[in-house]
């Protein structure tokens, strides 16, 4: 448990050496990751988001307490009809951005150009633009203007081509004063600087922007966003642009114009009764006219005079006679003129006039249920059609009040002429009764009476419009605000956490995934673990990779080079162990050729030399010799292991040569390269030239032939106490070596056969090496190195 948990500590250290190796690799990407968030940062647009808060009033709950079955639905607006929606889709609808965008100038936006980005001014740009043609027209202009101030007094103007201010050349341009008339496609301007701080600087690059306004209220149709709690008649406005006080503005003046639009709607039906009552103060005024002039010509005729001491012969009775007669006549009288106003009066409105003083409150009840309807479907018209489900279920509602109102009037009128008639019956049987009045004052009577209908109807109608003209300007808004428009001035987006954020994580993925795929990717070997995962053969040691110049070790060296062949040389004395007192034959292959066989070979036989041991190094990579070269040096003798197989008259000891410098180490050189390699290795010469050195040395070297290119040494294999299989680091294939290594293993065609990892440099995935001591240069290892 303890080795399994040793092991997987060390893959992790393992791997997380291979990303700290990288460390300027990694740190260059996340630098340019954090620089390029900066730069966008930097230059890009910002949005900030301004709110308000409002309270829609319920006009017909504000005027009684709700009762439980209200609570108990949801709140004051779950009443079904879903009255808030439609509150909101009202201030949100097109008819009142558009008055919005026209009321704060929207379509026409000033920026200042830089050379990288441009700054929209809002509040006080530096110029201003005033057109002479008409706003309809300017409201559907769509064009930029290019502007550069050449001095406090004259500016350059150029076409709009698409090319940025920044590219254009003085020469392009037209000039102009301020304050002159200048002509355009859509009509004549006048542009006029701003003053002060706010005036423009010479040289500065201005544009103006001019949209339709359809497109802006598309913009900001969209980009205000309202949000409710179910029940609650609380609306929260919001909007996110570019400029914090623009944004505040467009909310401010949303509430704005929905309260003007409430309170335009509900004075169109004082207006309408206004209306109504000044066109019947017109004939009721005529006909009072009529009525005194007629009692004019009565008093002149007949000499009546004292009119007021004759009043004193009516009898009390005959006094609330006539007041019950007057108020039943002006009763039929408003009758007919409600039902003249509903069936083809003022065509101009589908409302009717309340409050005339009718005295049944069945009827008031219904004109006003009748008056709130059409105000209802009309306010939803501004947003629909009459196709609208909801419009279509208005007006059959409006039509059914309307025939109920007619039913309700025409009862009534019935009504009043019967109390009419039987009053003016009763009347006459009081006149009757005074005899001995004159007939002329009896005349005068009449016009009196008629006289006195007409004034009390003129007079009521004067009282009903200055009531209506009182409550013309008492209407209260709507949309109570909790909250102006504010906003915090701090940018929504983007987040400056964020960005530097997924900088870091995009710096940092970016090289760890590339790393990760080309580790992934990578199918070398590096160190034991990655040749222990692909061979299941006994490993004997590793050579550090070390300056092509120093391909040699020397009898004292402490280069970790030197220390590693002296760690191979004690692991072959412990594998042959229970040798005999015969030359221990050691052979050395590979799979394929630049693995550093022969490399292996001339400095493992040196570092045994060292030790005072005997050892002769045998060349028989006959195709490829490389040893003389290694070692430097030219064979003593002209004939080498080729010629010896060859010719039977040369001697084992004909092909030696001594080095002058080593005392213990003899060479065979490959000698003359046959043409025929492996039919000369199975030459019986083979067997007699290890048979007549076994008892002359310690130890005997084969340089042997690869083993995955030629069949050579597969000849010569018996022969061998040891094969020791080179492995370049960094040079093979696993799957290569996997094919050719394994199966000799398996078939044990390689005698005691172990592997040998040749030029690791374990700084490519992060372990330093631990051969050598004292003062080692690479072992001064700086800080940032990581090893």
């Amino acid at each position: 448990m303890k080795s399994k948990m040793t092991k997987s500590t060390n893959e992790i250290k393992k791997t997380l050496n291979i990303y700290l190796k990288r460390w300027k690799f990694i740190s260059f990407f996340l630098i340019a990751a954090l620089a390029l968030a900066y730069g966008y940062l930097r230059y890009t647009t910002y949005e900030y988001k301004a709110s308000a808060t409002i309270k829609i009033k319920d006009e017909k709950q504000s005027q009684k307490l709700p009762n439980m079955a209200d609570i108990g639905k949801g709140g004051l607006f779950s009443d079904g009809t879903n009255k808030i929606n439609d509150e909101i889709a009202v201030m949100t609808s097109r008819t009142i951005v558009a008055n919005i965008v026209k009321n704060l100038g929207l379509n026409v936006r000033y920026y200042e150009q830089g050379k990288i980005k441009e700054k929209e001014s809002y509040e006080n740009p530096s110029i201003k633009l005033n057109f002479f043609a008409n706003d309809s027209i300017i409201h559907d202009v769509d064009t930029t203007l290019y502007i550069k101030i050449k001095s406090p007094s004259q500016f350059l103007m150029f076409k709009d081509d698409g090319k940025s201010i920044i590219d254009r050349d003085d020469s392009e341009g037209k000039l102009f004063s301020f304050g002159d008339r200048i002509k355009t496609g859509f009509g004549d301007m006048v542009m006029i600087p701003n003053i002060d701080k706010h005036a423009p600087k010479i040289g500065s690059n201005l544009k103006v922007s001019i949209s339709p306004v359809n497109s802006i209220v598309n913009k900001y149709q969209t980009g205000i966003m309202t949000s409710t709690e179910e029940g609650s008649s609380v609306v929260k406005l919001e909007l996110k642009d570019n400029i914090p006080e623009k944004a505040v503005d467009i909310l401010n003046e949303i509430i704005r114009e929905y309260n003007n639009d409430v309170i335009t709607d509900k004075e169109e039906v004082v207006k309408v009764t206004s209306d109504f009552i000044n066109n019947r103060l017109e004939l009721v005024f005529k006909e009072l006219e009529e009525v005194d002039f007629s009692a004019e010509q009565i008093q002149k005729r007949n000499n009546l005079t004292a009119l007021g001491s004759q009043a004193n012969i009516y009898l009390e009775s005959e006094k609330q006679n006539e007041i019950q007669i007057n108020s039943t006549a002006n009763t039929i009288q408003l009758i007919d003129y409600l039902q003249e106003e509903i069936n083809g009066g003022n065509k101009s409105s589908d409302y009717l006039p309340s409050n005339l003083g009718i005295t049944d409150p069945n009827i008031n009840q219904v004109t006003k249920s009748y008056n709130e309807l059409v105000a209802q479907r009309d306010r939803i018209l501004k947003n629909s059609s009459n196709i609208n489900p909801v419009v279509v279920n208005l007006n059959n509602e409006i039509n059914s009040l309307k025939a109920n109102l007619e039913n309700s009037l025409e009862n009534m009128k019935k009504t009043s002429q019967i109390t009419l008639s039987n009053l003016t019956r009763e009347d006459s049987r009081i006149r009757g009764q005074l005899y001995t009045a004159p007939t002329k004052q009896r005349q005068l009577r009449d016009i009196e009476r008629q006289q006195s209908i007409k004034e009390s109807l003129y007079l009521y109608l004067l009282e009903k419009r200055e009531e209506s003209a009182i409550s013309l300007g008492m209407f209260s808004p709507n949309a109570k605000v909790i909250d102006t428009a504010y906003s915090t001035h701090k940018p929504v987006s983007p987040n400056k956490m964020i960005i530097y954020l997924a900088a870091i994580v995009l710096g940092l993925m970016l090289p760890v995934g590339l790393i990760y795929a080309i580790d992934l990717l990578d199918t070398k070997i590096y160190d034991k673990d990655d040749l222990m995962q692909v061979l299941d053969i006994p490993y004997i040691g590793d050579v550090p990779m070390t300056n092509k110049n120093t391909k040699l070790i020397n009898k004292v060296d402490y280069s970790p080079k030197a220390e590693a062949f002296r760690i191979i040389r004690s692991n072959i004395d412990f594998i042959l162990r229970d040798h005999d007192n015969s030359a221990k034959k050691i052979f050395i292959t590979s799979t394929r050729a630049k693995e550093g066989k022969s490399h292996t070979s001339t400095n493992l036989a040196s570092s045994i030399s060292f030790s005072e041991k005997s050892v002769l190094l045998v060349e028989m990579d006959v195709r490829v010799p490389k040893i003389m070269q290694y070692l430097k040096e030219k064979p003593s003798t002209q004939v080498g292991l080729s010629d010896f197989l060859v010719d039977k008259n040369l001697k084992p000891d004909d092909i030696v040569t001594k080095l002058k410098n080593n005392e213990f180490l003899d060479v065979i050189a490959s000698g003359t390269i046959p043409p025929n390699p492996s039919e000369l290795l199975m030459s019986p010469r083979v067997k007699e030239l290890f048979d007549y050195f076994e008892n002359k040395y310690d130890y005997i070297i084969v340089d042997a032939s690869a083993v995955g290119l030629v069949s050579d040494t597969l000849l010569v294999s018996k022969f061998a106490d040891l094969f020791i299989y080179v492995v370049s680091a960094a040079n093979v294939d696993k799957r290569h070596l996997a094919a050719v290594a394994t199966p000799l293993y398996a078939e044990k065609r390689l005698p005691k056969m172990h592997v040998l990892l040749n030029g690791t440099n374990f700084e490519k995935k992060g372990y330093g090496y631990g051969y050598g001591y004292g003062n080692n240069p690479e072992n001064n290892k700086k800080w940032y190195q990581f090893t």
